[in-house]
């Protein structure tokens, strides 16, 4: 596993994780539509990303020329 796929699964599991602080905590209602939930796509998608190797951005940019590792 290289350092580019543990940083990835890190920072969405951080992500997902301080979602799931503030709903405990009581500041964060994920029940309400609001851009939390892009907070938690993001966080999944970083999560993802890392165990599978497959980033979608990658794809995006990969077909505007530019060069992806």
């Amino acid at each position: 596993m290289t350092a580019n796929r543990i940083v990835r699964i890190m920072a969405g599991f951080m992500v997902l994780f301080s979602l799931v602080l503030a709903q405990l905590t009581g500041q964060a209602h994920l029940e309400h539509p609001t851009w939390l939930w892009l907070t938690a796509f993001v966080g999944l998608n970083l999560f993802q990303s890392g165990i599978t190797k497959f980033c979608p951005m990658d794809s995006i940019l990969g077909r505007f020329g530019f060069r992806c590792s």
